[in-house]
């Protein structure tokens, strides 16, 4: 069962990684949405959006913006005054989703 999931959801996620020419990328737990896939907020929204519907998963307290926070504006990047604090990103795993499908909840914050 778990590796039905598993499979499944590497599934869902090359629909969403686009058409490789030469080879696919090899999808494991580790591999992060953001950094290693690099989906841009709305693919990683849509992806998510699916795979709630799909595996029948309980939301809970998912928001996109947790993993992808607002850009800061050109005013705030330009101004010398603006402290820029690096906002702090939580890992967002393939692992993350596989074991939200098989608790049936999104288990992380």
């Amino acid at each position: 069962m778990t590796v039905e999931i598993e499979q499944r959801i590497y599934e869902l996620v090359r629909r969403y990684d686009g058409v490789y020419l030469f080879k696919q990328k090899t999808l494991t737990p580790q591999i992060d949405i953001d950094s290693d896939l690099n989906f841009e907020r709305e693919e990683a929204a849509a992806l998510m959006d699916e795979f709630f519907g799909e595996f029948s998963v309980d939301r809970g307290g998912f928001v996109i913006e947790t993993y992808y926070p607002d850009e800061p504006s050109l005013a705030q990047i330009l101004n010398p005054f603006n402290k820029r604090e690096v906002p702090v990103v939580p890992d967002f795993t393939l692992g993350m989703l596989i074991e939200s499908a098989k608790a049936g909840r999104w288990l992380y914050e």
